[in-house]
């Protein structure tokens, strides 16, 4: 039975389905995989969840870098696994493809634009996924889900071949249901060593941030890490407000989702879902005085987070503000969610750094992740404490 035949969750694309045998030997034989759709497949089209997109690119020529050090190290390609359109939100709600059941959730978003790749895992269809985080793309569905999820740091993993969407802070992150195996794939894709963790840095106004059920929801989550890293600093990661920092990677990433794709947009004039479309809309009128203004402010915010995060520092903070939304909730609903999510999820993307979530709350039931964040390069730490911690 091939994987569209067992795939009862929408977690995999049709459209370009693809299997493939990873090599005989190799560090991941035995494991088995889903690729987010904007990845390339020699020989077959990559969809970037979007018909428009799939209708006028020709098939991969070769692999992506990442596609091909997967197949290399023995792990065995299942398919391709839906995103959202451009890969563009962080609900996972297709308007061409459709919705991925979320099986820790029933009833509700499994989170996007990785939303196929974390569902699949969740549901043990595979044994990992790739996705891509720009905003929160792998961070807010391994929390809806309930699986580990890491976003490595900013241009340690190779993008060739992979569909951009803002390339400042595009990274390529996988999923797994348990810290080993994540940390197997670290050891293919990142291929260093770890560093011995330094203290333990709680972020105040980040907690701040999540819903009143949720932050309760954590404290035992955080008395796990706790018990491992020693008590923590606590301490406001933002000088000026972590609203403030949300509008820097707002104006930031729009720009740059312009500049990568206002040629493609112009041209083809392609039919966007009714959740994205406004969302182009407001992309195309980021005004270039702004995007130097706020290159600025990141340039300092990076030198903030640097300083903190100096001597193997971690930081600890709500990897989302609450569970997964209902599925179909109504749009301004959302968009205040997500407001508030990424004002939590910018602090990773603005400093390049690394940040994994852990599966380790619930609230009604629902998964809730907590997160660790860590300098720059020092993605096998947080890997090696995630396994210490469960």
């Amino acid at each position: 039975m091939n994987m569209l035949e067992r795939d009862q969750l929408g977690a995999f694309c049709r459209h370009t389905h693809v299997e493939v045998a990873g090599a005989p030997t190799g560090p991941l034989v035995g494991l088995t995989f889903g690729l987010k759709d904007i990845y390339d497949v020699a020989g077959y089209k990559t969809g970037f969840g979007s018909p428009d997109w799939l209708a006028t690119h020709d098939a991969a020529a070769t692999h992506a870098d990442v596609t091909a050090q997967l197949l290399a190290a023995g792990a065995t390609l299942m398919g391709k696994t839906h995103t959202e359109e451009m890969a563009f939100s962080l609900t996972g709600e297709n308007a061409h493809y459709g919705t991925p059941i979320n099986v820790a959730a029933p009833g509700r978003v499994p989170g996007g634009s990785s939303s196929g790749s974390a569902a699949a895992v969740a549901a043990g269809l595979v044994d990992f996924a790739i996705g891509s985080d720009t905003g929160g793309s792998v961070r807010g569905p391994a929390s809806f889900c309930g699986i580990y999820g890491i976003r490595p740091t900013h241009g340690r993993i190779s993008l060739a071949g992979a569909c951009p969407l803002a390339p400042i802070f595009d990274t390529c992150g996988w999923f797994a249901r348990d810290p080993h195996t994540l940390a197997r794939i670290g050891d293919v894709l990142l291929g260093g060593t770890a560093s011995l963790p330094g203290r333990l840095l709680l972020a105040r106004d980040a907690f701040a941030l999540a819903m009143p059920d949720a932050a309760t929801a954590l404290q035992p989550a955080l008395a796990r890490i706790v018990d491992i890293l020693g008590a923590p600093e606590q301490l406001s990661v933002s000088d000026d407000g972590l609203a403030t920092w949300f509008d820097v990677f707002r104006v930031l990433q729009f720009g740059d989702i312009w500049a990568t794709h206002h040629d493609w947009v112009t041209r083809v004039q392609p039919h966007f879902g009714p959740s994205i479309q406004p969302r182009f809309d407001a992309v195309a009128k980021v005004e270039a005085a702004d995007v130097s203004r706020m290159e600025t402010a990141r340039g300092h915010i990076a030198a903030r987070l640097d300083a903190l995060l100096a001597n193997n520092a971690m930081l600890v903070l709500p990897t989302m503000p609450d569970i997964a939304p209902l599925l179909n909730t109504p749009a301004a609903d959302t968009i205040a969610f997500r407001e508030r999510a990424i004002s939590m999820l910018c602090i990773a993307g603005l400093g390049g750094l690394p940040q994994v979530s852990l599966p380790l709350a619930s609230v009604h039931g629902c998964p809730l992740g907590i997160s660790l964040i860590a300098a720059r390069g020092n993605d096998e730490m947080l890997l090696v404490v995630a396994r210490q911690i469960t």
